[in-house]
């Protein structure tokens, strides 16, 4: 029944012989319990007469015998991997498939760590904001900017605020001419509502911002290997000394 299922839904999507077989050998593996690995074959898990072998080095060694391959990879101590199974014989390589499963797990995961996902940070200000405040928010803009983030500005009117926009106009250019030499301005000011909202973008990109912080702080990690006793010195100088108490 399942077959036959198959062959009709086949035959009116037009689909080749080759592809029927592959779908009606994956469905009938998932009836019977089975699943669909993401690993490749090795070893005695390999169903073909013969293989198209790579050595351990790369060298090609041709199409043979299943029989021949599983006896080269017994006597090199090596397993043999199906790393092109559509191929036509399949490639099979020579390898450790233990440490190659391993380095790639570590490259995976060296990968991750190095992945770099813009964020968009948030920063809101008020049109008649005071100085002392505005350098906060500033240098918070200026960190984020740093680190290789983008940064959304929102300007908030209050009651008769919302009839003077060129305030928070003024403030939001103001603040793009302060960080200039960091970030540039992606989405110019608009209006939304209550809110003005502009965006500024980093002009170093996010990866740059995290390698040179990861040089930073391995620099800082081989002063303070090759200082030890100086931070705590600096820590004492800067601590404050106690008058003696008169009698």
């Amino acid at each position: 029944m399942i077959g036959r299922g198959i062959f009709c839904a086949s035959a009116r999507l037009g689909l080749s012989k080759q592809t029927y077989a592959a779908v009606r050998q994956a469905v009938a593996w998932c009836y019977r319990g089975g699943s669909i690995s993401a690993e490749p074959r090795i070893n005695d898990r390999i169903r073909v007469p013969e293989v198209r072998l790579v050595g351990p080095s790369g060298e090609q060694v041709g199409i043979v015998p299943l029989a021949k391959a599983l006896e080269l990879a017994q006597e090199y101590d090596l397993d043999l991997v199906e790393v092109a199974a559509n191929a036509r014989p399949p490639v099979c390589k020579l390898m450790d498939y233990g440490k190659f499963k391993y380095e790639s797990a570590m490259k995976a995961r060296e990968a991750r760590k190095n992945q770099a996902h813009t964020v968009i940070k948030e920063m809101k200000l008020r049109p008649k904001i005071d100085p002392h405040d505005y350098d906060t928010k500033k240098g918070h803009v200026v960190r984020f900017l740093k680190q290789g983030d983008k940064v959304k500005i929102t300007i908030m009117f209050r009651g008769r605020e919302q009839s003077r926009p060129e305030l928070g106009y003024r403030l939001l250019q103001r603040l793009a001419e302060d960080v200039q030499d960091l970030g540039f301005v992606e989405s110019n000011p608009k209006q939304d509502g209550r809110n003005m909202i502009m965006v500024l973008g980093p002009h170093k990109k996010k990866t740059e911002a995290m390698a040179e912080a990861r040089q930073a702080q391995e620099a800082r990690k081989a002063d303070a290997k090759a200082n030890p006793g100086r931070s705590q010195n600096a820590a004492e100088a800067e601590a404050p000394t106690e008058e003696p108490a008169e009698a």
